[in-house]
């Protein structure tokens, strides 16, 4: 909306879109490369839609898209369309549909940042429960950054940080199997 500020618009299509609030979220990157500007998509879906479209219908000019990243709970989030959407729902993002114009660029980009911020801004701190293990941890780095670690180097690397806080021993059973709980320190 024209008089709503950049972070206002984010956080107001994040809720319309998942039904969730009180979310982490990140501005990561200005999309305005001239080249982006391509009306054939969008004259299609509103002929689609039954709408006439102008030379003047703001959906036809060129677009500068402010691109933020969300840190959610997906198995909480209710993806909802909106107008000019058919559907919206989560994708692994090694399964990803083919996207319109410059969009699986700015998916690109996002991944890329929020891999350099996983430990720079405690990426873990927004999707993990308030305590978790190290097992928990691991999972979640090797989701982002699509890689897999040894757990002893990861382990040690994780509590070299002092960033984490150890809790208590998780109840499994096997006293000697079972993991140690972890919280981010408040530091």
């Amino acid at each position: 909306m024209k008089q709503e500020n950049a972070d206002d618009a984010a956080q107001r299509v994040l809720i319309d879109r998942t039904g969730l609030t009180d979310i982490y979220l990140e501005q990561f990157y200005t999309f305005a490369d001239i080249s982006r500007h391509d009306t054939s998509f969008f004259e299609g879906i509103m002929k689609a839609r039954g709408m006439k479209p102008t030379k003047d219908h703001f959906l036809l000019n060129r677009f500068i898209s402010i691109g933020y990243y969300a840190l959610v709970d997906f198995t909480k989030a209710v993806p909802a369309t909106d107008l000019l959407a058919d559907e919206c729902k989560w994708y692994d993002l090694k399964k990803l549909p083919p996207l319109i114009q410059d969009h699986q660029h700015i998916i690109n980009k996002a991944l890329c940042t929020l891999r350099e911020d996983l430990d720079k801004k405690l990426v873990g701190f927004n999707l993990l429960p308030e305590t978790f293990t190290i097992g928990d941890l691991q999972d979640l780095y090797e989701t982002i950054l699509g890689t897999k670690f040894l757990r002893t180097s990861f382990q040690r690397k994780m509590l070299n940080l002092g960033i984490l806080k150890m809790v208590e021993k998780k109840m499994t059973g096997a006293a000697h199997k079972a993991p140690y709980l972890y919280k981010f320190s408040s530091e």
